[in-house]
């Protein structure tokens, strides 16, 4: 260790940050554990589709035809679901929701589950910084009339561009703390981890959500490769191998729980690993194109965000690299590490890699995917494998550098001068560079409470997800390294939303938990084990302490069971077929009933013939409100105030009030009044 790290030590928990939550979803890997086993058993995850497939699915049997494109793709499954109703959207919003929007909904939700913190109770000042790329439904969306008409321009653009990506989570999840979208291109995830760790340690926010989403179509779809290009000619991406030929594409979104870790530590949260230091560079002009990346700043960020760290870059035993696999940037990089890690040189000590190898370029969730891997790696004590991997490449000359290319899974042993630590590298076209420092996470101080007769409360928003949570949760309780059940009835009091549909289990050990939530899973009565008084208290609904004595700490369970039904997505089409859509659902003869049908399509209804629903009960609100007193008044001449859609109305009365603006009904002009008075 260095003077300057001996010297650092006392100071960690001041300084530091801790990783207490993670979630995210990757090609071949809906959750996290998948990720690890993948990675693990250096799989690659990248997709191969067959012709068929990839015109089944809507792409251009001309350009798949064609001799240089290649059907490959880290694509994400199912990306297109989404639980609208958990989160307060109704069909035609979802709809319109472009689908990263979606998944990082769901995933910063997953995330603080994670941390064992309630997603719909977050703690205060909690800030969001969080980044997404290009996606064909937000130009497709933007540019059809057609949807424009229904909920209205600026409707289509909140629910859309990805300059909202973050206030979404923050206004979803009632957070209070900073909301910023990052953007940096390829880095843009690790940048707003940056950000989150700055931001916390200048007291901005105690509890930062941070990571970032690309899934820029979620078809099934290839690319073309060029000659000389970025992307690989056969689909496999291998970075400083010497078969590298380039990257491929891929879909993924990730997001992390952070907080200082003198925090954490105080709260028992469940620290994962430590974040000591971070900085962001750009190469200026100092490159031979705006594209191309540059030694100097690269090498910049590595030695400030370790310097930050107050620890030398010879400290590491790993480092993620940003390994697009083509010639220039990898031989750039590799110049760039060698110069930062100079104290190894020749040692090849300091193992390389880059999960691209595994999923592909993910884009703007290329770095938050890369920070994930490494911090599961330092959990798990495992350096693991580039998938497929071969020999390094001999240009980047690894012979005499710190480095070794990882090639196959081995131990990670704690060296004998510290803990356990790694860089994660991420870089940008257009010249940002990010680096951060990782070390492995403390010794949780304390025992946790012995297991005893526990309740374990659960609740979800219908019984198909409770039976699924429960299902997960026996599956949790039985693994080896299955958390207390004083931790996990604790977890489930204070870091879960209650919902409407509940359960609970009364139990003396994990074994029985794991038995009564198995039978709980098949749908077996919501109180399996017996009558318990906090249980029943649970299943009327009424308020249940969040503690009890003996206590608990939040620890790591499966986090809710997303089952939302697929809300497709948008694709660019021609405008006269747009046109066509449109007209398809214009309205009927009956001005009421054309009026009563506007409404319905605004707020996602298949019709608007519930003579008991209001227009809030439906998901109204202002924004929408607005956007139909301008249809009101551009397709029918009808000049109604805003103030009609604040009181609570049924659609029908609705419809009959706007239809005497029409007819010059002074009752309406009595209810505007009134509602003034008030």
């Amino acid at each position: 260790m260095t003077e300057n790290a001996s010297a650092a030590e006392p100071l960690a928990a001041d300084s530091a940050i801790a990783v207490v939550g993670m979630s995210g979803r990757f090609p071949g890997a809906p959750d996290l554990d998948t990720y690890w086993r993948n990675l693990l058993g250096g799989l690659c995850s990248v997709t191969d589709f067959t012709e068929e497939e990839l015109i089944a699915d809507g792409a251009d049997p001309q350009e798949v035809r064609g001799r240089d494109y290649v059907p490959a793709k880290g694509r994400l499954a199912e990306a297109d679901r989404f639980d609208a109703e958990l989160f307060g959207f109704n069909r035609t919003e979802a709809a319109a929701l472009d689908p990263q929007h979606r998944l990082l909904l769901e995933t910063a939700w997953s995330a603080l589950e994670n941390a064992g913190r309630n997603p719909r109770g977050g703690p205060a000042r909690t800030g969001v910084y969080v980044g997404g790329g290009v996606t064909e439904h937000m130009l497709a969306a933007q540019t059809d009339p057609g949807l424009a008409a229904t909920i209205g321009a600026l409707q289509v653009r909140i629910l859309t561009d990805r300059e909202f990506l973050a206030p979404w989570i923050s206004y979803r999840l009632g957070l209070e703390g900073p909301s910023l979208t990052v953007q940096t291109a390829c880095s843009t995830s690790l940048t707003a981890v940056h950000l989150a760790v700055q931001s916390l340690l200048l007291g901005e926010c105690d509890t930062a959500l941070a990571g970032g989403v690309a899934v820029d179509t979620v078809h099934k779809k290839g690319y073309v490769h060029h000659q000389g290009g970025i992307f690989s000619p056969d689909g496999r991406c291998r970075p400083f191998e010497e078969r590298a030929g380039g990257t491929v594409p891929g879909n993924g979104v990730g997001v992390v729980v952070l907080r200082r870790l003198s925090d954490a530590l105080a709260d028992g949260d469940p620290v994962r690993a430590v974040i000591r230091g971070s900085a962001v560079t750009n190469d200026g002009a100092t490159k031979v194109g705006f594209t191309a990346p540059g030694v100097d700043q690269q090498t910049a960020a590595i030695v400030e965000a370790w310097a930050a760290a107050g620890l030398d870059p010879a400290d590491a035993q790993y480092l993620e690299a940003h390994g697009t696999a083509t010639a220039l940037g990898d031989r750039i990089e590799a110049a760039a590490a060698s110069a930062a890690f100079k104290g190894a040189l020749g040692t090849g000590r300091i193992g390389i890699g880059s999960v691209k190898s595994n999923i592909g370029h993910l884009d703007a969730a290329a770095g938050v995917a890369a920070l994930i891997k490494s911090v599961l790696m330092l959990e798990h004590a495992t350096l693991v494998p580039n998938a497929d991997a071969g020999r390094p490449h001999p240009e980047l000359g690894f012979e005499d550098s710190p480095f070794h290319l990882i090639e196959r899974a081995a131990s990670w042993p704690e060296p004998g001068s510290g803990p356990r630590r790694a860089g994660v590298s991420s870089v940008g076209i257009g010249g940002t560079n990010v680096h951060v420092v990782l070390e492995q996470a403390p010794p949780r101080g304390g025992a946790g409470a012995p297991d005893g007769p526990e309740v374990l409360l659960l609740s979800a928003r219908t019984r198909r997800d409770l039976d699924a949570l429960a299902g997960r949760l026996a599956e949790a309780l039985r693994a080896p390294d299955a958390p207390s059940l004083t931790d996990t009835a604790y977890t489930l009091r204070v870091g879960r939303a209650p919902m409407a549909v509940r359960g609970y289990v009364r139990a003396v050990d994990r074994a029985e938990a794991a038995e009564l939530l198995a039978g709980l899973a098949a749908g077996g009565a919501p109180a399996a084990g017996g009558p318990d008084a906090l249980g029943e208290a649970w299943l009327a609904g009424e308020p249940v302490p969040e503690a009890v004595e003996g206590g608990g700490r939040r620890t790591a369970l499966p986090s809710y069971p997303f089952a939302g039904e697929s809300h497709g997505a948008y694709r660019l089409a021609p405008v006269a077929q747009a046109g066509e859509q449109a007209e398809a659902g214009g309205p009927t003869a009956d001005l009421e009933q054309e009026i009563r049908a506007l409404i319905a399509g605004a707020l996602g209804l298949a019709d608007a013939d519930d003579p008991e629903m209001t227009y809030f009960a439906a998901g109204g609100d202002s924004l929408t409100a607005v956007h139909l007193v301008g249809c009101l008044r551009d397709e029918y001449g009808l000049d109604v105030p805003i103030t009609l859609f604040l009181e609570q109305l049924t659609l029908h009365e609705m419809a009959r009030q706007i239809m005497a603006v029409r007819d010059g009904d002074d009752s309406l002009d009595a209810l505007l009044a009134e509602f003034e008075a008030e």
